[in-house]
C-alpha cells in the first residue's frame, strides 16, 4: 500500500470532505476548519483544520464561542500529521483536555475478509432494533465500563433514519451478549470504518475481536468499499497488524468541556 496516498485521501474523504454522521447532524467549513454539530448525544467536534502558526489560536477561540454558543462539548481530533507543529500545545492552553492517543490502521478490505471463525456455542446476530441496541451497549458497558447510553442512542437514529450508513453485530453465547461491534459505511467513499469492537472480559482470548474484524470486512467489501480504517487503541493494534493493517497516522481527540 502507498501509504502516504491513502495518507491524503483518508484526509480528502473523511475530514475535509466529511458528511453527517448522523440524524440531526450538520458539517460546516469555517475557514481553515471543518467541524459536525450535531444533537447533545452526538458527536460534535472538528474534523480537519489547515491551520498556520499564525491563524490557529483565532480558530481555535472561534470553535470555542461555536460550541459554547450550541452548548456542546466538542472535540477536536489533533492528527499526528497536522499543523502546525505546537497545535497540540495551543489546544491545552486554550483549555482542551487530551483523551488516549490513537493509532489510524488501514487495510484492504478484501485482504481481510477472512471467512468467520467463531468459538464454540457462540453466534453472530446482526442488529436491526432496540432490543439489538441494547445488547451492544450492555456489551460497551462491560468491555470499557462507563456509561454507553449515548452511543445506543445515535446507533438507533442511524438505524431509523439512515440505515445504510451503518451496521453493527454482537456475539451470543447461550442468549447472552459477549461481543458486539459496529461498521460506519459514509457514502460516496472508498473508507469503512470499523468501530466499538469490544468483548466482555471471561470471553477475550479467543478470537472474537478477530472473527468480529473479518465479519465486518467481508461486509465492507460486498458493499463496494476498498479500504477499511480504524482508531485503534494499544490494545487492538498488535491484532490488527497481524492481520495485515499498516499504521497511517496517529489521533488524539481534545476535549472542550461545556459546563
Amino acid at each position: 500500500m502507498d501509504l502516504a496516498a491513502l495518507r491524503t485521501l483518508h484526509d480528502q474523504q473523511l475530514r475535509l470532505g466529511a458528511r453527517p454522521d448522523g440524524p440531526g447532524a450538520r458539517v460546516e467549513r469555517d475557514g481553515p476548519v471543518v467541524r459536525q454539530t450535531g444533537p447533545a448525544h452526538g458527536w460534535n467536534g472538528v474534523f480537519w483544520s489547515g491551520l498556520t502558526p499564525d491563524d490557529a489560536d483565532a480558530a481555535i477561540a472561534a470553535q470555542i464561542r461555536h460550541f459554547r454558543a450550541a452548548g456542546r462539548t466538542f472535540e477536536w481530533k489533533l492528527y499526528g500529521h497536522d499543523g502546525p507543529a505546537d497545535l497540540a500545545d495551543r489546544l491545552l492552553a486554550a483549555g482542551f483536555v487530551p483523551d488516549e492517543r490513537e493509532t489510524v490502521m488501514v487495510a484492504e478490505a478484501a485482504a481481510v475478509s477472512a471467512p468467520v471463525d467463531l468459538p464454540d456455542g457462540l453466534e453472530l446476530r446482526p442488529v436491526t432494533d432496540e432490543e439489538g441496541v441494547r445488547m451492544v451497549v450492555q456489551v460497551h458497558d462491560r468491555a470499557f465500563g462507563g456509561d454507553s447510553s449515548r452511543l445506543g442512542r445515535r446507533l438507533l437514529d442511524q438505524l431509523a433514519e439512515a440505515p445504510g450508513t451503518v451496521t453493527a453485530v454482537v456475539a451470543l453465547a447461550d442468549g447472552e451478549p459477549v461481543s458486539a461491534a459496529r461498521l460506519e459505511l459514509p457514502p460516496g467513499t472508498d473508507f469503512a470504518g470499523l468501530y466499538g469492537g469490544g468483548t466482555v472480559e471471561a470471553w477475550r482470548g479467543r478470537g472474537l475481536y478477530r472473527a468480529l474484524v473479518a465479519h465486518r470486512a467481508r461486509i465492507a467489501a460486498a458493499r463496494g468499499y476498498r479500504h477499511l480504517q480504524v482508531d485503534a487503541a494499544d490494545t487492538s493494534r498488535p491484532i490488527l497488524a497481524r492481520l495485515g493493517f499498516a499504521e497511517l497516522t496517529t489521533t488524539t481527540p481534545y476535549v472542550y468541556a461545556i459546563e
